[in-house]
């Protein structure tokens, strides 16, 4: 029995890059059971009725206000019929075999949660994004993606099995995990999400798997900037929240005097240098909402337009 699969993917005031992701599945996707759902998440400009006609056959949420990568794709969760939800950033494109390859993953292997494919750069085709992640270090809150920047030599296509983390610009996600998990933790907003859903999905029983046999590729960045206030502190805030969230109380302490005595003074040289005094006044931000928040407060900390 074919299983059905829900895309969901969330757009924030880049309607046109959605179109072109749309267009690459129309073009590209050849998995028969595929529902395709849509959040718009509170864009300036209201960019569903024009979908609806253009594609009659997607489903489409508007929120009126932006809920962030997580608060999107639980509204799509939400919606969801498939027996796989394949979460991909609304700046990605498919390729053929993509969806069947990934799906292939899961069903053979029941232990899988989530699987995520090889991701290259859109505008670089063959250089890598993600061959897979490390295991987070606890102690300084790092991993390293697998394989970025490298051009694609295929050095990496005889990898299978299992890995640190799925990439949450494309992963695959089996409904049990979901059901036994739970949804992704709104309060991140952006970053640290996907890998904070990956960890309890692990506790809840699954492993986490990468298929280098599929492919996207992804524009990165798009929503965010590559450099900018709103990305600093939520990484940031973020990942000390994280840390908080998940690591081991012994592991927890040497963190918090690792970036104490080394992280804050290293960034903070930084952004002095480069001038960036935003930046420094978003990072202070961002340790104090970790000072003075419970880590499931849904405050976010930051005075985002919505």
């Amino acid at each position: 029995m074919i299983k059905q699969v829900s895309v969901v993917t969330v757009n924030y005031n880049h309607s046109h890059v959605t179109d072109a992701m749309l267009d690459s599945i129309a073009n590209k996707n050849t998995y028969p059971f595929l529902q395709i759902i849509v959040v718009d998440n509170g864009s300036r400009d209201n960019p569903v009725p024009e979908w609806k006609e253009k594609y009659p056959e997607i489903l489409f949420i508007r929120t009126e206000v932006n809920l962030g990568f997580a608060g999107g794709n639980n509204l799509g969760i939400h919606q969801a019929t498939g027996d796989y939800l394949f979460f991909a950033n609304n700046d990605t494109e498919f390729t053929d075999t993509l969806i069947e390859r990934l799906v292939a993953t899961l069903e053979e292997n029941p232990a899988i949660g989530i699987v995520s494919p090889k991701i290259r750069y859109y505008d670089q085709p063959d250089m890598l994004q993600y061959a897979g992640y490390t295991q987070i270090n606890y102690y300084t809150a790092r991993n390293a993606c697998i394989g970025q920047y490298e051009q694609d030599k295929g050095q990496y296509d005889h990898v299978t099995g299992s890995t640190g983390y799925a990439h949450g610009a494309a992963m695959m996600v089996r409904r049990e995990a979901i059901e036994k998990a739970g949804l992704m933790a709104e309060n991140y907003f952006l970053y640290y999400e996907e890998l904070d859903w990956c960890e309890r999905i692990k506790r809840a029983g699954f492993e986490i798997h990468v298929n280098m046999q599929a492919l996207i590729y992804h524009k990165e960045s798009v929503s965010v900037g590559k450099k900018t206030a709103l990305k600093e502190y939520f990484m940031n805030r973020n990942r000390i929240l994280f840390t908080r969230k998940n690591a081991p109380p012994v592991a927890k302490f040497i963190f918090y005097c690792y970036f104490a005595a080394i992280v804050t003074p290293r960034n903070l040289l930084v952004y002095i240098k480069n001038k960036q005094w935003n930046f420094v006044m978003v990072y202070f931000r961002a340790i104090s909402w970790n000072l003075t928040h419970r880590t499931g407060s849904s405050n976010l900390g930051y005075p985002l337009n919505k």
